[in-house]
């Protein structure tokens, strides 16, 4: 948890809860809230113009969504979905910017949270300038595990479906999955049940 959700309410924090494909936010809209997951799964994507999906992230519990573009007057540029039921705590932005006034620590902590994912996101922004589909999938197996800290082979689940991967690096599923299969052969990955472990 980025803040602790008893502060967040302490500052007006309200709990709202979203279904499947609701949207939390949409790209051209103004930010007026700061939000956090209190349990569920969101993606933030772009719809090209031929309606083609792109997703940029998926954050989950305890992952706020959104934060940089409320320190800005800009739009949002991209939109955030829920993929699964989604309750979020959302603070009025005036409200968020007193409570970061008051305690400098979180601000901090904001920071960190957000250096660590440009980290994630220059590493992927570079992986996707790729040709090499193999190793457009590796990267994202690679930015996932070394994320939660995982070391040992095997013992990563990757979260994501073979269609989410896709979202995620710009191919077609079917490449992903001949990908996979190809990683599985070479041992690379294993295949349990249908799910992908690394």
């Amino acid at each position: 948890m980025l803040v602790d959700e008893d502060l967040l309410f302490h500052y007006g924090g309200q709990l709202v809860h979203f279904t499947k494909n609701d949207i939390i936010f949409r790209e051209s809209e103004i930010p007026k809230f700061y939000f956090q997951i209190k349990f569920g799964n969101v993606k933030i994507n772009n719809y090209h113009q031929e309606g083609k999906e792109f997703i940029h992230s998926l954050p989950s519990t305890g992952h706020c969504i959104g934060e940089t573009f409320i320190f800005s007057e800009r739009p949002y540029p991209v939109n955030a979905i829920a993929m699964t039921d989604v309750a979020v705590i959302r603070v009025g932005v005036s409200r968020f910017f007193d409570l970061i006034h008051n305690d400098k620590n979180i601000l901090f902590k904001l920071y960190q949270y957000t250096s660590e994912r440009m980290y994630y996101r220059y590493v992927m922004s570079n992986n996707l300038s790729s040709a090499n589909t193999f190793s457009k999938i590796l990267c994202v197996m690679d930015c996932l595990k070394q994320y939660h800290n995982v070391t040992d082979q095997y013992a990563y689940q990757i979260p994501y479906t073979r269609l989410e991967i896709a979202l995620l690096t710009g191919l077609r599923v079917e490449t992903v999955i001949r990908v996979l299969k190809k990683m599985e052969r070479e041992n690379i990955v294993k295949n349990i049940g249908g799910k992908i472990f690394y």
